[in-house]
């Protein structure tokens, strides 16, 4: 009932808008010139706006041309998707298959003069392989609420703060399906944070883009994570990152928002990306260390290493094919009493999906297949009914609109 009352208010805000949106859309940029006033008028008229940089996408989605508001100050955009899943293998207490929404968001912005907001909010679902499926309407309630992300941003040349609740600046996926090459996040995207409330400092000098963030982590509302990255283009197709982050104190806190391991933890990445013509191709790196800390219940830490290959090709007509190989290993034995960050102590798992998109005008659809097959596993803390498979397939589907 919750997440359908929150579905409708978002209907209802967006009917509201229609009309101001109307009187700011661009005119049909097909329509021939009716004289030589027009011809002239034509060439001079200013080009449709381009796609705002947040939503961050990797591709194939692209964000909707935003509508202008209040005269051009303000930029809104959202989309409207639901998905359907069907796995084997099911833990038990779940079911083989589910369907819910899997956005209703709108996005308003300022993105001119030395200061800027970027604000999100609506219904979403974090959809992950190797994981239990969880309702959007449970999603919103455990993890980052109605409104996850939104900042405040000051601008000065090539430098500039933000402050609010930020995407990370770990990995190479971003939080939202519809931000992805693939519609789950994949296994390394399991051990990552997605959301960071605090202060983030950006500075760009020819092809080095730099950042620096001081965080609460896994959205634990304590402030001792320090998140950094430093990028170099090398040239409009390549480019090289390296970023890490990790807690400096402490803290026992256990939710689903806020996991105690991986909370108190140390995440590094390697990632590359090339980018040209109907190729985006990013392979990375990943490291994780959960020191031993029992204190705070961690009687013997764990790390993982793992690595994986995003690629999407662009073929015409709207069609495109992603695709995700990933590899993960972790360290420990039940024996050694280390923590489990995987499937067991000592764990390892590898993960491959693929997804075609058909994209026309406002509307997409998409799927995922997806397989994650674990090995040196604990019995009981895999798939199927006991936990006891070692193999998990899954097909997911998306729809919806961006506009």
């Amino acid at each position: 009932m919750r997440i359908r009352l929150l579905l409708l208010s978002f209907l209802f805000l967006a009917l509201l808008a229609l009309p101001s949106f109307g009187q700011n859309a661009p005119s049909d940029s097909q329509s021939a010139p009716s004289s030589a006033t027009d011809s002239a008028a034509a060439a001079t008229k200013p080009a449709d706006p381009a796609p705002l940089p947040m939503p961050s996408m990797a591709g194939p989605l692209q964000t909707a041309v935003p509508h202008e508001v209040e005269g051009g100050k303000l930029a809104v955009t959202g989309l409207l998707t639901g998905m359907g899943w069907t796995e084997g293998n099911h833990i038990a207490g779940d079911n083989a298959t589910h369907y819910d929404i899997s956005n209703a968001q709108l996005f308003v912005q300022k993105t001119s003069g030395w200061w800027q907001f970027y604000l999100q909010g609506g219904a979403y679902n974090l959809p992950a392989i190797g994981v239990p499926f969880l309702s959007t309407a449970d999603t919103i309630k455990n993890i980052y609420g109605p409104f996850p992300q939104g900042y405040a941003k000051f601008v000065k040349g090539n430098f500039n703060v933000e402050i609010g609740a930020l995407p990370t600046l770990i990995g190479a996926e971003y939080t939202f399906s519809f931000e992805n090459m693939n519609v789950e996040r994949g296994l390394l995207w399991n051990q990552e944070n997605a959301v960071n409330r605090g202060i983030q400092l950006n500075w760009t000098h020819k092809k080095v883009t730099t950042a620096f963030s001081w965080n609460d982590g896994f959205y634990s509302n304590r402030y001792t994570w320090l998140s950094g990255s430093l990028a170099y283009a090398f040239n409009a197709a390549n480019s090289l990152a390296f970023i890490g982050m990790g807690n400096a104190g402490a803290y026992a806190k256990n939710t689903l928002a806020t996991p105690l391991a991986l909370n108190n933890s140390q995440i590094y990445n390697l990632i590359y990306t090339y980018t040209k013509g109907s190729w985006v191709i990013q392979p990375y790196f990943q490291y994780t260390d959960v020191p031993t800390n029992a204190t705070i219940g961690i009687a013997q830490g764990a790390s993982t290493k793992g690595g994986a290959l995003l690629a999407t090709y662009n073929f015409k007509h709207g069609f495109s094919l992603a695709a995700r190989p990933e590899y993960i290993a972790t360290t420990g034995s039940v024996s050694n009493g280390a923590i489990n960050l995987l499937y067991g102590p000592g764990s390892d798992a590898f993960g491959f999906t693929v997804t075609p998109t058909y994209r026309k005008d406002a509307f997409f659809l998409r799927g995922d297949l997806a397989i994650v097959h674990a090995t040196n596993s604990t019995p009981g803390a895999v798939f199927g009914p006991a936990g006891m498979n070692a193999t998990q397939p899954r097909g997911v589907l998306e729809a919806g609109f961006m506009f």
